[in-house]
């Protein structure tokens, strides 16, 4: 089904006025959507800066997402397409972290450190990027909504 702004334009006053409103959407079609992807990496590190068992080297699988909120075109429908999402992800920070000992670029790698460090490689590369999210262990994650982010 395509989506035609023009059928949606409705007078702005209810007395007759000629102006009309740019962009009346049906009420499916407004509001913010909100895009997660995941991703998986393999990766060791050592917390130089930790008196405990992550002082030694050691790895993780890790699982990281990133969330973007907008608004889709008018148009299209769509707000960001998928595959651009994955790509940015991929040559921004996958192909940098995956099966790598990540003390070799970044200083002190613990979890907060890390979704920092990857939100500084994909800022202004994501549409709407509002949060990076990044687990160590299944049970547990870092959220990082950059240096302005708000806690909702």
């Amino acid at each position: 089904m395509s989506f035609d702004v023009k059928r949606f334009r409705r007078p702005l006053n209810r007395q007759g006025g000629t102006g009309f409103a740019a962009d009346v959407r049906p009420a499916y079609l407004m509001g913010m959507h909100q895009i997660e992807a995941e991703f998986t990496f393999a990766a060791a590190h050592r917390l130089p800066r930790y008196d405990g068992k992550c002082f030694n080297l050691h790895g993780h699988n890790y699982k990281m997402q990133v969330v973007l909120r907008g608004d889709p075109d008018p148009y299209s429908g769509i707000f960001v397409d998928f595959s651009d999402v994955e790509k940015a992800v991929k040559e921004s920070v996958l192909d940098k972290v995956d099966h790598t000992n990540l003390n070799d670029f970044i200083e002190n790698p613990t979890a907060e450190n890390i979704a920092t460090w990857m939100w500084q490689r994909l800022e202004g590369k994501l549409p709407g990027l509002v949060e990076v999210r990044l687990w160590e262990i299944p049970t547990s994650c870092v959220v990082y909504r950059g240096p302005n982010g708000k806690f909702a």
